[in-house]
């Protein structure tokens, strides 16, 4: 009598781990979202309540209910749409131009003594210049264009990333050196293998006030001078003393730095899962 094989079933003994795992992420994630929005949504509803019950006037202090008429109306309009769109072209390009010569210098300063002894002290004495005290020069200079904002933008990305850059490298063990020179690794291997990677959280930390800081550049540069944009928008509105509208872009700019924000910490939670730090406690 032959014998029926019976395929076996590997069951994965560690699948209820993962999935108690995930869930616990899942719940983590939800807490933490939960804990953001509180204070929020206390802030609006102080705000919605103030605003109706103590007879505020709506152009000097519109409720949330009425600013969120005016981001209906100009987001079916496709007003919203349009000033958006350019806004987020100006950030994007200064802020890619600025943290490309930011990461490049300061890799180079980090890497060389004496290129540190040349360039550092103009580029601290420039950092510490106020975005409004250059803007007027780059409109003369530059003119009202693309060019003038796009470069203020720049300037803004350029200095967290290049300082936080400098402080990696040089705040890299001495004793790898050593390794790497035992190993006989070129330079080229020693800049990839173990100076950018050791220099990485420092780098982000950089990228993420370079976001900030070409986001505020951004609200400078349209303040200063523009006919299109969420700081046009805003300048426009304030002209006709449309003050919910102006609190749309006042929230617009704010929820843009927090989404870039947060993209680059989702960027560090990915590249960073080595490094062993303290969180923090929670209270639970």
């Amino acid at each position: 009598m032959s014998k029926v094989a019976v395929p076996s079933v590997n069951h994965d003994r560690h699948f209820p781990k993962k999935i108690a795992i995930r869930n616990l992420k899942v719940r983590t994630s939800i807490l933490v979202a939960t804990r953001g929005l509180i204070l929020p949504l206390l802030l609006i509803l102080v705000w919605q309540l103030t605003g109706t019950f103590a007879g505020i006037s709506n152009t000097v202090l519109p409720t949330p209910i009425d600013i969120v008429k005016s981001f209906q109306a100009l987001l079916l309009s496709g007003e919203l749409w349009i000033h958006l769109k350019i806004s987020v072209t100006r950030a994007l390009s200064g802020f890619l131009l600025g943290a490309s010569l930011g990461l490049l210098l300061g890799t180079l300063t980090g890497l060389s003594r004496t290129t540190e002894q040349v360039a550092d002290p103009s580029l601290q004495m420039l950092r510490t210049v106020p975005h409004l005290a250059l803007a007027p020069l780059f409109i003369l200079w530059f003119g009202l264009g693309e060019l003038s904002k796009v470069l203020l933008i720049a300037l803004g990305a350029f200095f967290p990333l290049y300082v936080n850059t400098l402080l990696g490298i040089r705040g890299v063990d001495k004793k790898l050196f050593e390794v790497t020179r035992i190993l006989e690794f070129s330079r080229l291997k020693q800049v990839t293998k173990l100076i950018l990677p050791a220099s990485l959280p420092n780098i982000l930390l950089g990228v993420r006030l370079s976001l900030g800081s070409a986001w505020l550049g951004l609200v400078v540069s349209e303040l200063m001078g523009a006919s299109e944009g969420i700081g046009y928008l805003i300048m426009d509105a304030r002209q006709f003393t449309r003050t919910d509208v102006v609190f749309v872009g006042i929230i617009i700019f704010a929820l843009g730095g927090k989404l870039a924000d947060s993209f680059v910490r989702i960027l560090e939670s990915k590249l960073l899962k080595w490094r062993d730090s303290y969180q923090g406690k929670s209270i639970d």
